[in-house]
């Protein structure tokens, strides 16, 4: 299925998607700055207190260590997820200081993107010997907030209808 904008829709899509990329250019030039003067081999609240002074030299706005709840069956679970960072109430900045970036930690900021219903994160390793290396750019394609995990909305996934379905013919 393919979805068609029309004109005035792409050209939003295009405005919001321009301020997206200056925004985290900006903030990728911050941690460039952090890393260049730091190096690797520190402590993740060390690179997060230097981005944070970096972001506010630049007039940026954000909030640190934003309680994340898990929200399921209509209940929000303090699970104690935290996100690093917020800045200007859009993007989502997630900090590591490990050997390599896995897909786990690109999984977890998709996650915190889904859970936040914010549409783009970025994930910075600091434990890099140059920045570059150590960056990624997520994108949540998913419109609006995760729905509830509730049991009528279970059967959209093909394994959970799968599993709905022999959990109904196995005798009790």
């Amino acid at each position: 299925m393919r979805v068609e904008f029309d004109s005035a829709e792409k050209g939003e899509a295009t405005r919001f998607q321009a301020a997206d990329n200056q925004l985290t250019d900006k903030i990728i030039g911050a941690a460039i700055e952090v890393h260049r003067t730091l190096g690797p081999g520190l402590l993740e609240s060390a690179y997060e207190e230097c981005l944070c002074y970096e972001l506010s030299q630049l007039g940026l706005g954000f909030q640190r260590q934003v309680e994340l709840p898990v929200r399921y069956k209509r209940v929000n679970l303090d699970c104690a997820y935290r996100i690093d960072l917020i800045v200007e109430g859009t993007v989502i900045v997630e900090l590591k200081t490990v050997s390599e970036l896995l897909p786990v930690h690109s999984s977890q900021l998709l996650t915190y993107l889904k859970l936040s219903g914010k549409h783009v994160g970025l994930l910075i390793n600091f434990n890099v010997t140059v920045l570059k290396k150590g960056l990624k750019r997520v994108v949540n394609r998913y419109v609006g907030q995760m729905p509830d995990a509730t049991p009528h909305s279970l059967p959209s996934s093909p394994l959970l209808r799968a599993s709905a379905l022999n959990n109904q013919l196995e005798p009790k």
